[in-house]
């Protein structure tokens, strides 16, 4: 006689959890930021190219960072619809402003790079799970990459790949290598943080 477990339907968050997220997630993010820009190194996708912008003009990773992902919020729309849509705009925004702000409330004299690299990459890593908990991203490069799976059949990992790598192979021209290395570090914590914490069926919640 065989028992068939049953699978608990998944909850669906309430509008204030969504709420609270948004702010919770992108202060994460925005510290992780701050710490890595101390430190000069950078991580992938939107807010890597961001940083590296900065790094090499001067210009302000805020600007960067909501100028840059302008472009694909259509894409988002068409894509993932109005809701996600909406709820990244305003993480966009709201990172921007956290990051812009962050220097008036906190002020670091000195950091480790490897430090900033492993703590900025927990901060970083932990925002991103709970932003992407509650649907909810940060930036265009992987909207894109979704997007061109599905127009032409490009694997979304591996775009997403080629442009990180294109982001880390223009950052050797601008950094130095020691701080390229830590760049990966951080990045790896990241990804560590997201590959072990949000798995298909792990989180049932629903936004």
């Amino acid at each position: 006689m065989s028992h068939t477990a049953s699978v608990p339907m998944p909850q669906k968050h309430r509008l204030y959890e969504d709420l609270l997220a948004l702010p919770l997630g992108t202060l994460m993010i925005s510290i992780g930021v701050v710490l890595f820009a101390k430190a000069t190194v950078l991580t992938g996708g939107v807010a890597g190219l961001a940083l590296l912008l900065q790094f090499a003009t001067g210009t302000e990773f805020s600007i960067l960072f909501f100028v840059l992902n302008l472009p694909f919020y259509w894409l988002a729309a068409v894509r993932m619809g109005w809701g996600f849509t909406l709820r990244t705009v305003a993480a966009v925004a709201l990172i921007s402003f956290f990051v812009w702000a962050t220097p008036n409330w906190l002020s670091i004299e000195a950091i480790s790079p490897l430090y900033a690299a492993i703590a900025g990459g927990c901060a970083m890593g932990l925002g991103l799970l709970a932003l992407a908990r509650h649907r909810t991203a940060i930036g265009g490069l992987n909207i894109l990459a979704l997007y061109l799976q599905e127009r032409h059949g490009l694997r979304a990992g591996w775009v997403q790949l080629a442009v990180d790598a294109a982001i880390f192979a223009a950052a050797i021209f601008v950094l130095p290598l020691d701080k390229v290395a830590m760049s990966a570090v951080g990045t790896l914590v990241i990804n560590a943080i997201l590959a072990m914490n949000h798995k298909p069926g792990r989180y049932m919640a629903v936004s």
